[in-house]
This record gives structure tokens, sequence and C-alpha cells, in this order.
């Protein structure tokens, strides 16, 4: 049986002054899965992440990595977080050097390369990113979807195993999600495992092959997207909506316009391209 890369045990949590924020959770995480952590404001979706790489420690139970409980003692707290990268949501808390190089060097550094090495993951990294050309930007100087890809630069630059990602997708316009979106495809493409949390079910029905639906600390289901997604009821409870993909599809399916046993398209534009292909399944020919 395949030992999944991170292994979450009852994990609890609770705030200075005994603020509930974690309760009892517990799923594993496939090598090579982009799992979306989805929930409404307030569920615990970053808290949650926070305990991956090991920036906060759980009040109750364990985290594992590779099968093996993670150490909290500096030496295992830098080994994990070599493995494991956070990207925050707002990349303003993530970059602090002068310029977009010294920011996605400082990893490496830190983990003793040397200067050469160090360069060589930086122009990595920033070519991944589509933002070689910023290499001697001051990070002040940056938009904000810039600084989002700088953030994610300076992570990758370490080689990361497993990228979280806090609502990645949060103040990008669409051209920014785009492109947001094909670079984190290519990651996942080249083996990287992918957590991001997000309160955006129409995102992670098109995207992501698991969710993990949180609401009030509790982790309510974990399992493949399609199937999670197409709870009505467990969506009703996290205080989400349905995807509008699936429910679009759902009333062309009542209405009998699609076969009884078509599955779904996962996004708009695969949707889209059924409709505008003159599908059989909706009875047209394209002529």
């Amino acid at each position: 049986m395949t030992v999944p890369i991170l292994d979450v045990r009852d994990l609890s949590y609770a705030y200075p002054g005994g603020i509930p924020a974690l309760s009892g959770i517990g799923f594993a995480i496939g090598r090579g899965r982009k799992l979306a952590v989805l929930g409404a404001n307030g569920s615990g979706k970053t808290t949650l992440l926070l305990h991956l790489n090991g920036t906060l420690r759980p009040t109750g139970g364990t985290v594992r990595l590779d099968g093996e409980p993670v150490g909290y003692d500096r030496r295992g707290l830098a080994a994990w977080r070599r493995r494991v990268g956070l990207v925050l949501q707002d990349p303003e808390d993530q970059l602090f050097a002068a310029t977009v190089a010294q920011d996605v060097s400082f990893g490496p550094l830190n983990a003793g390369l040397t200067d050469a090495e160090a360069r060589g993951r930086v122009d990595e990294a920033l070519t991944a990113m589509g933002i070689a050309g910023l290499a001697g930007r001051p990070t002040h100087m940056l938009s904000f979807g810039q600084k989002r890809r700088a953030a994610i630069a300076g992570i990758l630059a370490m080689r990361p195993d497993v990228l979280l990602l806090d609502e990645p997708t949060a103040g990008l316009d669409a051209a920014g999600l785009g492109q947001l979106l094909a670079t984190l495809d290519g990651l996942h493409a080249a083996g990287t495992t992918l957590i991001a949390s997000t309160h955006d079910v129409d995102l992670a029905y098109a995207w992501a092959d698991d969710v993990a639906v949180l609401d009030g600390g509790r982790l309510l289901r974990h399992g493949g997207a399609e199937a999670v997604l197409a709870d009505r009821a467990l969506l009703a409870e996290a205080r989400l909506p349905g995807p509008f993909v699936l429910d679009l599809w759902q009333a062309l399916r009542a209405g009998g316009l699609v076969a009884p046993d078509a599955r779904s398209p996962r996004s708009r534009a695969g949707l889209l391209s059924l409709i505008g292909a003159g599908h059989p399944l909706f009875g047209r020919t394209g002529e």
C-alpha cells in the first residue's frame, strides 16, 4: 500500500485563550495529488495549512510525513519545511528582501547552498513562474500578481515535494488567474503535490483531484472532487454553493438534454466546448 506523503491524524488546535480552531481532523494526502481544502471564511482552512508545514503545533493529534511523525525541534522543522513549502495568502507577508532575486535566493542560501547553486535555483524558480525578467526589480515595485508569483518562486527555489497555497487566487484578475493555474499545472506535471485552500467551489471542481471540506474547524468530508462536490447536503452544511458547471449539467440532465449516465465536464470551458461543438449529447449535429 502506498504511503501518503502527508497524513493528519486526529488533529486539534486551540488559539491562545482556548479558542478552538480545529477539532479531530484526520485524512491522508496522496503523493502527486491536487487537493483543495474548501470551506467558508472562518472554517479553519488557513489554520490547517499552517499545521501542514509546522508553523503551528497541534494541541492534539499528529502530522506524519511519508509515514513518519514530524519533529518540532529546530532540525526537524528545517527538514520538514524544505519538503513542504507554504505560500501565504498575502505576498506582502512573505517578501522582505530588496529585489526579487535576493528574496528568492534567501531560502537556498539559508539551507547552506553555495552562491552558484543558489543562483541556479533562483533562475530555475523565476523561469518556472514566468518572471525571469523581474529578477533585479525591487519587490515593492511589483504588481500584486507579480508579488504572488515572486512569493511562490521563493518557495519553489527550495524544490519542495509539497506546495501549500493559502487562497492562491485571491486578488488576481482573470489573466493572472489563468497564468497561475497554468504554472501550477506545470508543477503538478513535474511531480509536485499541490494543496490549496479556497472558498471557490468552481475552482475546486475544475482543478482539484480531491477535496477536503471544512466547517467550524471540523472535517466534514474528504474524497474525490466530483463525488464530494455533488453532495448538496454536505455543501449546504458547509455554507457553500454547488459548482456552477455541475448545477447547469444536472439541470440539462433533468430536462432530458443530456444522457442520464453522462459525466459532467469539470469546467466552464469544458461545458462550452461540448455545446459549441454540437456534441451529440445535446441532440445537435453542429450543422
